[in-house]
């Protein structure tokens, strides 16, 4: 017995060296080391790393770490904790890291240059901080950056040629900085530089820092005196007539404007390119539905209210009023924007543009004639159901497609966080369509897919991310699995009656209902 509980032991240890858990002799995780460098490092006054324990040989479970099914730890999400001090060396050891997310907290020092070792880094987010220094050059070792946002800090020198060479940004914003001298050549394909008063232009006629040199003020003083009189004169008569044109042009532009623009607006077709959304006015929208009259409403749950519009080209679409429109900030609003209209699959909703104001956030997307997969589940005014078996075979079959899309396709991935028959619209050949995705990451002020404010609907919220509030892939798994049940069923994941909540979970109708008697009585064959 007792040899066969050292081959045990013995089998356990190298399950665990082969499973990458990446152990030091002493049994000690070098991840676990290098959070716990971090830790030491920084100042945490509202004790949100107090799980974290040197003792733990699972990192996974710690707050604010997510980890990969392998183990490995891919997301650090700290953003918004009220955090200070500086950020360790050791994080550059963390080195299947994909997210790390720290903005709006008080990180002081540098940035360290060994995160530029993190090869496996999409996005990067440390705005909203006090680093000071130099942007380091070794983040242009980050081939598979996505993000990368270093705004409101004080950061100051050159911005570094390597960084400016990263080809695979989708988004750079290194804006309101101390950044000085020429501005490289960026390959980003967007990018904000704005608040950085001390950066010119590369051109060689323009010099990078201006000032006037002592032994030249008398002489431009005399210059200036010699043609004060003649540029006067001239400068009265020109003007002026330069008034007067300002105020014609002016006049002009406004009636275009509201003429001209309108007219072609209407009899141009709308062109939508991944990366180029449609930017809506508000006026634009309120017109195509209505000023959104309640008779035009589709449907609302917990991001905002769906109206349905028609464009002046005869579109039919979909407008989305978000709730919390302050939630995010204008940039955050248009970057996460982007993000989605980037998802591309015949299984998901495509996103056609957006709306933004200081008070509306607005969402456009192409109208749904056949509703949603819970609205045909629940129609009782038709004797034949419009989902028979093999269209609800094929519903599930492309929303398990477009579900492996977001979770496998996309970078950075998307967690849905709300898989539900409502949100499971259907196009007018009845293919399945995923709507909804990404909104939660959308208005989650953390920017995160893990994060303790618990979004869905009850009783299609998984039981682990109820109790832990860290969503991944499983979390939409569960809310698939609910899905099927109700395509096979007909029932509601939750029986509501009279404001309450019953036991009518459709896993306790599963269990004391035999699946094929139960259909049997409902008249479905299989």
């Amino acid at each position: 017995m007792a040899i066969l509980f050292c081959f045990l032991l013995i089998w356990v240890d190298v399950t665990l060296a082969s499973d990458g858990l990446l152990l030091s002799p002493k049994g000690v995780n070098y991840e676990v080391t290098a959070l716990m460098a971090v830790k030491r490092d920084i100042v945490d006054e509202f004790r949100v790393m107090e799980g974290w324990d040197i003792n733990s040989v699972d990192p996974c479970t710690w707050n604010m770490i997510g980890c990969s099914t392998e183990g490995f730890v891919i997301s650090l999400e700290m953003a918004s904790k009220g955090l200070s001090g500086t950020l360790s060396p050791s994080i550059g050891n963390l080195s299947h890291l994909r997210t790390m997310q720290l903005q709006n907290n008080q990180l002081t020092g540098s940035i360290p240059v060994e995160i530029g070792k993190l090869s496996e880094l999409e996005t990067l987010d440390l705005s909203g901080n006090q680093f000071a220094g130099d942007i380091p050059s070794s983040l242009g070792f980050l081939t598979r950056l996505s993000y990368l946002r270093l705004s409101r800090n004080k950061l100051s020198g050159q911005i570094p040629k390597l960084v400016a060479d990263l080809n695979g940004l989708l988004f750079l914003d290194l804006s309101f900085n101390n950044l000085s001298g020429p501005i490289p050549k960026l390959l980003v394909k967007g990018y904000s530089i704005v608040g950085n008063r001390f950066l010119c232009s590369s051109l060689p006629t323009q010099i990078c820092v201006e000032g006037p040199k002592p032994g030249n003020e008398t002489v431009s003083s005399q210059k200036a005196s010699n043609h004060h009189w003649r540029v006067l004169s001239v400068a009265i008569g020109v003007s002026f007539t330069f008034v007067i044109s300002v105020i014609v042009l002016a006049c002009w532009v406004h009636w275009y404007r509201s003429h001209v623009l309108l007219t072609s607006y209407v009899q141009q077709g709308y062109e939508f390119h991944v990366g180029h959304l449609k930017r809506f006015s508000f006026r634009e929208l309120q017109l195509a539905t209505g000023n959104f009259n309640s008779t035009n409403i589709l449907g609302q749950g917990g991001f905002g209210v769906v109206y349905k519009g028609c464009l002046p080209n005869k579109t039919m679409i979909a407008v989305k009023r978000l709730k919390d429109p302050n939630y995010t900030g204008e940039m955050q609003f248009q970057t996460e924007v982007e993000m989605i209209g980037l998802a591309l699959h015949r299984n998901l909703l495509r996103l056609y543009g957006f709306c933004m104001t200081s008070e509306e956030r607005l969402l456009v997307y192409p109208y749904m004639p056949n509703g949603s997969v819970a609205d045909r589940l629940r129609e009782t005014c038709r004797e034949k159901p419009s989902l028979d078996w093999s269209r609800r075979i094929h519903i599930a079959l492309g929303t398990a497609r477009g579900l492996l899309y977001l979770h496998e396709q996309c970078n950075p991935k998307i967690i849905h966080r709300d898989v539900k028959a409502a949100n499971i619209l259907l196009d007018e050949s009845f293919e399945a369509v995923v709507g909804d995705f990404g909104l939660a990451k959308l208005l989650d002020q953390r920017d995160s897919h893990v994060t303790t404010a618990v979004r869905g609907t009850v009783g299609h919220i998984a039981p682990e991310y109820l109790s832990t509030g860290q969503s991944s892939e499983k979390t939409d798994v569960f809310g698939f699995g609910i899905l099927l049940l109700e395509l096979i069923t007909g029932q509601k994941a939750l029986d509501a009656r009279n404001g309450q909540i019953q036991k009518g979970m459709i896993l306790d109708w599963i269990r004391v209902c035999r699946l094929g008697p139960c259909m049997r009585r409902r008249g479905w064959k299989f």
